[in-house]
């Protein structure tokens, strides 16, 4: 095997391909890398028991062939090479890689142990991988990080026509979204799996940039595959608790204000919150009065806002976890539909969401 191709192209192809790869596995070749040179392509393929990815990029193929190194060290090795012209070639036992004045030499893992990778899954249709992968954003930052309760750890991904949702809770929160994407003409029942929140934030940055994306989709696990690009991980078991009861509020108040005020707002009078001590929201029908500390130690600033339904109501919230649903809001105004004290609150993108992000609400400050 023997190739030239431009540094940069080389370092993103084997970065994206990396970042399946185990960091610590009983079987050597899995923290491998399979090169693979053939008709002005190279294909870079990394794998686990858990993921797959693979990258094709365009190269100079002088000699076909196939090449198994360690990943990690061919990607620190990228990481350092001169910008310009890359040459690697497979001399003996080892993966010579050239690039200006610098020269490396690498070990060649065994090919006949390196596992086939799997198969793509059964397409499913198009998703716009830019708006797919802002919507993994929205929700991802409500997943669960305990690995002992596995399933919250998981995005919801669930197909209905032409309607994707998404959705993730840790149990003190919960947050959904609702895009479209493009069926198959022929694709049957509705899917409802959860895939690693990890994974599918990686995968879905990932596509940010590249264009419509194919998905695929069976039991087992799920894939994507756009521009070069193809992925594929295990689903988690189980299933995410229902949040359609959750957020049926039923009667209760609605309050609007704008969103990057209320951000900056709750970032200033968190400085003097205690750990996760609150800060507390006061709506009127023109105002919204935030505070948080204690004692001597307190912050305040008021704000414009409207209130429908009472003439005064408070609440208070976790700082941490109201700045990430604010975050992740990309409208505008920020709508609230508040039961009261210490209990649940959505946050809405407007008066007809595609994101809604469920807190709740904790005890006032006295």
């Amino acid at each position: 095997m023997e190739f030239r191709i431009d540094s940069g192209v080389l370092t993103d192809a084997v970065a994206w391909a990396a970042r399946v790869l185990p960091a610590r596995s009983p079987m050597p070749v899995l923290g491998g890398l399979l090169l693979e040179a053939a008709d002005g392509r190279l294909r870079v393929s990394g794998l686990d028991h858990e993921a797959s990815a693979r990258v094709e990029v365009e190269a100079d193929t002088d000699v076909e062939g196939r090449a198994l190194v360690l990943g990690r060290r061919l990607l620190d090795i990228c990481k350092v090479l001169p910008r310009g012209l890359t040459e690697l070639s497979v001399e003996g036992a080892r993966l010579s890689v050239t690039s200006g004045d610098a020269r490396f030499g690498l070990s060649l893992l065994p090919l006949d142990d390196y596992p086939a990778p799997p198969a793509l899954p059964e397409v499913r249709g198009l998703v716009d991988g830019g708006a797919f992968a802002a919507a993994v954003g929205q929700v991802a930052v409500a997943a669960g990080r305990d690995d002992s309760l596995p399933v919250l750890t998981g995005i919801r991904l669930a197909l209905d026509g032409s309607t994707m949702t998404l959705a993730a809770t840790d149990r003190y929160r919960y947050a959904v979204r609702t895009l479209e994407w493009k069926p198959e003409a022929d694709v049957g029942e509705p899917a409802d799996v959860v895939v690693p929140a990890r994974r599918l934030t990686e995968i879905a940055r990932s596509l940010a940039g590249a264009g419509p994306a194919r998905l695929a989709l069976d039991g087992g696990s799920i894939g994507f595959e756009s521009d070069g690009l193809r992925t594929t991980t295990r689903l988690l078991d189980g299933r995410l608790p229902r949040h359609d009861k959750l957020f049926a509020l039923g009667d209760h108040a609605l309050a609007a204000t704008d969103r990057t005020p209320l951000t900056e707002a709750v970032k200033r009078v968190a400085v003097v919150a205690e750990g996760d001590g609150p800060v507390q929201l006061t709506f009127t029908p023109t105002s919204i009065h935030l505070q948080a500390g204690y004692e001597d130690d307190v912050a305040s600033q008021h704000l414009p806002a409207t209130l429908t339904g009472p003439d005064t109501l408070t609440v208070a919230f976790n700082p941490g976890y109201l700045l990430d649903a604010l975050n992740t809001l990309d409208t505008p105004k920020v709508h609230f539909h508040l039961l009261g004290p210490g209990q649940r609150a959505l946050l809405t993108d407007g008066p007809n969401p595609t994101h809604r992000h469920l807190l709740m609400s904790v005890k006032p400050l006295v």
